[in-house]
């Protein structure tokens, strides 16, 4: 594996041994050292051109622990707010040897497009409103560890569908993996084109949040997704209380699900829009657990990427 650009990059086996390094990896962030070598000597920098807490730092420390040297570039702190090109940005940082480049742009295709620049290995950390890969596989790694295999699984998707990258990572993840995911959406939020996609891809779409909560015993898992105003040109729907009306996960809707439901978000909350404070605080939610098995994901993504053959063991 030279770059991770798209889950659509991975077989279900190869998700499948990315899990089984992101299990030992977790077992690192018990330590009281929490550091391995596989990675001294090479160097990883992160380009954020967008915001981002948990994805820039857990790269951060997943390289870090994984010993590497780690340098974080972000948009103001670089040329490009001069004026430089992309291209030029990354062909000046990969010149000074670098060997891996989590990149996260505001442009869809964006990572794609430096994976044909440079020489490093690229990780997609989030491409406008394509693809955030190591999102989706941390879900699936967090989902996994509660329900064990996913095959079969029900997976219900639910919020601003059209503007998530996440969505789109995670329907390829989550269907590789053999779950059944079902997206919800309000109309002005479900992404166009989506009948023909669902029928291509596999999976399932409603306009009803409650009938799919209620519908064959309810789903084995739910994701809320962030509502991404700051992504919005136009009112997508009236008002945010008709929102979390319509498709929040309100605390009557989280006495629908039982006990043992796992609920994800992948945020950062909206919290009293798409999910109530009952719900994300609840003790079936694995909001916390996400972030943590994000941490395990990425140190395997990196590890596989740059470790080379010849590293051997993670000891």
């Amino acid at each position: 594996m030279k770059h991770l650009l798209s889950v659509d990059d991975l077989s279900a086996d190869a998700i499948q041994q990315l899990f089984e390094t992101a299990a030992d990896m977790h077992d690192v962030q018990r330590r009281e050292v929490k550091k391995l070598p596989a990675l001294r000597g090479r160097t990883v920098v992160n380009m954020f051109f967008e915001d981002s807490t948990r994805t820039r730092s857990s790269f951060e420390i997943a390289g870090k622990w994984l010993s590497a040297d780690v340098i974080n570039v972000s948009a103001k702190g670089s040329s490009t707010s001069k004026g430089e090109s992309l291209r030029d940005t990354v062909l000046t940082v990969c010149a000074m040897g670098v060997d891996g480049l989590v990149i996260r742009h505001p442009a869809s295709g964006a990572a794609l497009q430096v994976s044909e620049w440079v020489d490093a290995s690229v990780v997609n950390a989030g491409d406008g409103t394509h693809e955030h890969p190591t999102q989706a596989l941390l879900d699936a790694y967090t989902l996994q560890r509660r329900l064990g295999s996913l095959e079969g699984r029900h997976v219900a998707i639910v919020g601003d569908l059209t503007h998530s990258r996440v969505f789109r990572s995670n329907i390829q993840c989550l269907t590789r993996l053999g779950a059944r995911v079902t997206v919800v959406a309000p109309p002005t939020l479900m992404p166009s084109g989506v009948g023909a996609w669902s029928a291509a891809a596999g999976f399932e779409t409603s306009y009803d949040l409650d009938d799919v909560l209620r519908r064959d015993g309810g789903p084995d898992a739910v994701m809320m997704l962030r509502v991404q105003r700051e992504r919005m040109t136009g009112a997508y729907f009236p008002s945010p209380r008709e929102y979390t009306v319509g498709y929040g996960l309100t605390r009557d809707r989280l006495a629908v699900l039982g006990p043992d439901v796992p609920i994800c978000h992948p945020g950062p909350m909206n919290r009293g829009l798409e999910i109530a404070a009952d719900a994300a605080d609840a003790a079936q939610s694995v909001v916390l657990e996400q972030v943590s098995s994000g941490l395990a994901v990425r140190m395997a993504v990196l590890y596989h990427l740059l470790a080379g053959e010849s590293e051997g063991g993670m000891a």
